[in-house]
């Protein structure tokens, strides 16, 4: 089968600034309160329930991979590029970091105690997203929890350059309680949503606010 395009050039554009963005974005989530508070929060439900490991999908350097795991967590990662996966590996070497797709993880049934799609699901097509969260239900256990992030909007934005390389990426802006239906249609029941300003001051200045949603499998 053709790989489609957008995968070929999603893993080529990060392949390309892997070590790059390790060195800017290494440190943001020190600067996100908020971010931190809904990691946390998903951490405590992950552990509490006890159903598996959780799945960082989409983990890019490994940064919030390891943030999970200082919060108790036993968590992996899992990257498209493995320029990313390798740039993970030599940064946090006590940790499982693997090459794989979300729309085919290579993960049994019902396998995972909960599994976060940070930033990641913003290089997904819209028509591909039913797709991709029918593959997060399959390996969640019943009870598990499933965390995104995004950036919130209507209109993508496509960059042809970054950190001086061409790279070739779309980032699919989308609204919370769209992203909270198809959840739901996948089988993941929504259960909160956090829609934050976009930060225009600091280090680490945003074009878009910013969303996270929680959601989990039911217990059938």
């Amino acid at each position: 089968m053709t790989e489609p395009d957008f995968l070929r050039d999603t893993r080529a554009s990060y392949d390309t600034i892997a070590t790059e963005y390790a060195e800017r974005f290494g440190d943001e989530l020190a600067a996100k309160p908020l971010e931190r508070a809904m990691l946390a929060g998903f951490a405590e439900l992950v552990r509490a329930a006890g159903l598996g490991p959780v799945a960082d999908v989409g983990c890019g350097t490994g940064r919030v991979t390891a943030h999970l795991h200082g919060l108790g967590v036993s968590v992996f990662g899992i990257d498209l590029s493995p320029g990313m996966v390798e740039v993970a590996r030599r940064t946090h070497p006590g940790l499982r970091f693997e090459v794989g797709s979300m729309l085919d993880l290579d993960l049994p049934d019902g396998s995972l105690g909960g599994l976060m799609a940070w930033y990641s699901t913003i290089h997904i097509p819209e028509e591909r997203l039913p797709e991709v969260f029918a593959e997060f239900h399959r390996v969640l256990a019943p009870g598990g929890h499933v965390l995104l992030g995004f950036q919130v909007g209507d209109e993508p934005l496509h960059l042809s350059e970054a950190f001086g390389e061409p790279v070739s990426l779309d980032f699919r802006r989308r609204q919370p309680d769209h992203v909270a239906e198809l959840l739901a249609q996948a089988g993941l029941a929504p259960r909160a949503s956090l829609r934050r300003e976009r930060d225009e001051e600091g280090e680490f200045p945003e074009r878009t606010p910013q969303a996270f949603v929680l959601a989990r499998k039911p217990v059938r």
